[in-house]
């Protein structure tokens, strides 16, 4: 293999990489996740029967975080939503300019690619099994439109030869 492919593949890959933590951090940035609550302190001692005061902070930290982990479903949701969207996004722009800088256009893919895994991850952590459904269907319809269009429809000019 020469260096410039092994260079380019390296390129692809990070331009992928770098692109799904583009849009994954994005979100982050623009769309913050709810607090979390903050463990206790005075739960920090081991070794002695816990007091009222620790029983009583133990409660309230696991009411806190039953209703931080109520609060991430949606959330988890709405960020695989986004995480989708910008995934299609990506492979459309991908799929504009294959033909162009091939390379650009491969790690933009991948990017695509990469953003759609990290939208079904969130999606599973929605805990909504439809929306999880929805999800994977629109992935794979996305995956397999992207592979024909990619593999199979930009190569139909070189299988038809004549037989003479």
């Amino acid at each position: 293999m020469k260096e410039d492919s092994i260079l380019s593949i390296i390129y692809t890959f990070f331009v992928g990489l770098l692109l799904a933590v583009f849009v994954g951090f994005g979100i982050n940035t623009f769309y913050t996740a709810p607090p979390s609550p903050e463990f206790p302190s005075v739960l920090n001692i081991v070794g002695k029967e816990p007091s009222s005061e620790q029983i009583a902070a133990q409660n309230k930290f696991d009411s806190q975080n039953r209703a931080y982990q109520a609060a991430m479903k949606p959330y988890n949701r709405n960020v695989s939503i986004m995480a989708l969207g910008a995934a299609i996004i990506l492979l459309a722009i991908s799929l504009i300019f294959e033909h162009r800088i091939r390379f650009i256009a491969d790690g933009v893919m991948l990017g695509g690619l990469f953003t759609l895994v990290y939208s079904l991850i969130r999606g599973f952590a929605s805990g909504n099994s439809r929306y999880i459904f929805v999800v994977i269907s629109i992935g794979l319809v996305v995956v397999l439109v992207l592979g024909y269009r990619r593999f199979v429809a930009g190569h139909t000019h070189f299988s038809a030869r004549p037989l003479h």
